[in-house]
């Protein structure tokens, strides 16, 4: 049985989805995956299925949900099945259309065995290191992790990172139904939550390659909710004792 759990967030990702399954099975080390998928309407799910039923039964996994509910509540359901299966020791964030590069998938995994509670898969612990964005996309994202800080006093370069490696202790200890935000916010909210908690959070330098297939799902919505979420987070937590049970 495998200790690495990967979740993936799907919606529309038909031109990515056997692919990065593919790629995370043919790594050294052994990581099994759930595919969350949001009622896909362009077949992701019938591919992951057809996956599942041929090739990989014992080592891919989905959950269907009914509509585009959001990147938080799909990691959350992610979380919840994977701490209900006690032999998932390391549960990891990726996205499906190869951003995230899935070899570093290892190296995350090696920082929390190296004393890490939680990793993260960093653009900006060295310099910039994003390609195929436009630098008015660069700015804004480097910028947000600038903000994040300033408002929250975290330490973490790059706070709206989407490519991360919990323990199974931290997602225990977070109040998972507690997490408010869906998107970007939502990345920041878990980090914040564990800092808070005491968890040692370590950034690790990948390199951020932009999706060539399949459609982004930013939008202004994603981005109003993360900016004002900062400032909720922050008053949110004065006063509020972050005890581990």
């Amino acid at each position: 049985m495998a200790e690495s759990l990967v979740i993936i967030p799907t919606y529309n990702e038909k031109e990515n989805i056997e692919k990065i399954i593919r790629k995370v099975f043919s790594l050294s080390h052994a990581f099994d995956i759930l595919i969350v998928d949001d009622g896909s309407p362009d077949g992701t799910a019938d591919i992951v299925k057809r996956l599942q039923l041929n090739e990989f039964q014992d080592r891919l996994f989905i959950e269907e949900r009914k509509g585009k509910l959001g990147l938080g509540t799909a990691y959350i359901h992610g979380f919840k099945w994977g701490l209900a299966r006690e032999h998932y020791q390391y549960i990891f964030e990726m996205d499906a259309d190869f951003s995230h590069n899935p070899e570093d998938l290892v190296r995350l995994r090696q920082a929390c065995l190296d004393g890490a509670d939680m990793s993260i898969g960093s653009r900006y612990i060295k310099g910039v290191n994003v390609v195929n964005w436009p630098m008015s996309r660069v700015l804004m994202s480097y910028f947000a992790s600038v903000y994040v800080r300033f408002i929250t006093g975290i330490k973490i370069q790059d706070a709206t990172a989407g490519f991360v490696c919990f323990t199974r202790e931290v997602l225990k200890t977070i109040p998972l139904d507690r997490i408010k935000f869906v998107g970007y916010a939502f990345q920041i909210e878990m980090k914040f939550t564990a800092i808070q908690y005491g968890f040692n959070v370590v950034e690790v330098p990948i390199i951020f390659t932009d999706r060539t297939e399949g459609t982004s799902k930013m939008s202004t919505s994603i981005f109003k909710e993360a900016f004002f979420g900062v400032i909720q987070l922050k008053l949110g937590s004065i006063g509020k004792s972050y005890k581990r049970n």
